[in-house]
């Protein structure tokens, strides 16, 4: 970034990659700037749950805004972005002002630290030993690529797989590991090896190289490698990475003490506050363990089940899933999809402006004064 061209929209996206990387996103979820242009200047970023018209009016009066929500705007593929559909009128709607929108859903879910939606919950009922519910969003986002390259040809072909998306980790491009060691070749008759001798064995110098790339470039990059690599056949290897345990959905803790299910749903009524909360099994059952999940959690009841504890808060929690829980000998807590995560916000308002200082990054970060709660009672 330049310290006298200000703010951009892809200064804030490094910032927002660097706390919450695309590797911890889930398969199905879609995040990253999502309208406008990188280059677009930013003096304010509007942090928001949801994308609504009245957020982007709320956007549109004031400095130039990234508006940084959690849920994303566009998360299913759009056949064409038209005003015949909520997101497609919201995302023209916010482009015609010149306003960025960007979402950060399942990396900022399960963020570390006590910053993921599942941790206000958590703290509120100051849980004790709190760890993550599931792991299962860190396999499968990254892969590794190995190579065996000529020494005179290792900078172009990493300069080639860097352009195409690999080597980048965090603010640091170009990545890589290189060992040095010998490979062995036989060419066969009709080949046109780019060294050595056909029909003789061959003995050269080579070096694995080895990046790292999400997932969702590989195809780019293996295409950018066999473009730059000088070899007729180039030898690579792809390998999944799986990040260590740390980054997972929801919490699973421990009361200090153990507490009827009646008091601890008054508790988070109350503290939060979700005033639509509701509960499921017998009201004076003691509830010791708990495991926590922000927002729609029914699809991890079953990882809450097995895990062994005695209630599950979540929200969105449907008739026949609730009713299999019960079955399952696990209560059920309901604060609403809204009030589980809303309540993470200052925390995620925080953790960017803490940010932003050491990047020199001078937009003010703000939390939206729309409430974007559809219900009433």
């Amino acid at each position: 970034m330049s310290d006298t061209a200000g703010d951009t929209v892809a200064d804030w996206m490094a910032l927002v990659e660097n706390l919450y990387p695309a590797r911890h996103v889930a398969t199905w979820d879609n995040v990253g700037l999502q309208v406008g242009d990188p280059s677009w200047p930013v003096e304010r970023v509007l942090v928001t749950l949801d994308v609504t018209p009245a957020v982007i009016e709320e956007a549109s009066h004031g400095p130039r805004t990234l508006v940084l929500a959690h849920h994303p705007l566009l998360f299913r593929p759009l056949p064409s972005v038209t005003p015949s559909t909520a997101s497609g009128r919201t995302a023209l709607l916010a482009a015609s002002r010149s306003i960025a929108i960007a979402a950060a859903h399942t990396n900022l879910d399960v963020a570390t630290d006590g910053a993921g939606t599942s941790d206000p919950v958590a703290r509120l009922l100051d849980l004790q030993d709190v760890r993550p519910l599931t792991t299962e969003t860190a396999e499968g986002r990254r892969v590794k690529l190995v190579v065996f390259v000529p020494p005179g040809d290792v900078d172009r072909v990493l300069d080639a797989v860097a352009a195409a998306g690999a080597g980048t980790i965090g603010d640091y491009d170009r990545c890589s590991f290189q060992v040095p060691g010998t490979g062995t070749f036989l060419p066969r008759q009709g080949t046109d090896p780019h060294v050595g001798d056909v029909g003789t064995d061959n003995v050269v110098d080579e070096i694995r190289l080895e990046v790292e790339l999400p997932s969702t470039r590989t195809g780019d990059v293996v295409r950018a490698l066999r473009d730059a690599h000088p070899y007729e056949e180039v030898a690579f290897d792809l390998y999944q990475v799986i990040d260590a345990p740390g980054h997972g959905f929801g919490r699973l803790g421990t009361l200090p003490s153990p507490m009827p299910l009646r008091a601890v749903a008054a508790a988070i009524r109350d503290r939060l506050p979700a005033p639509h909360l509701r509960f499921a099994g017998e009201p004076d059952r003691l509830i010791r363990t708990l495991a926590v999940v922000g927002g729609a959690g029914d699809g991890l009841i079953g990882a809450a089940a097995a895990s062994g504890v005695d209630c599950y808060v979540t929200g969105d929690l449907r008739h026949h899933v609730t009713i299999d829980a019960l079955t399952q000998g696990i209560t059920l807590i309901d604060a609403g999809h809204h009030a589980t995560e809303v309540a993470a916000l200052p925390s995620w308002v925080t953790r960017l402006e803490q940010a932003a200082g050491p990047r020199n990054l001078s937009a003010r970060v703000v939390a939206s004064a729309v409430d974007t709660v559809p219900w009433a009672r």
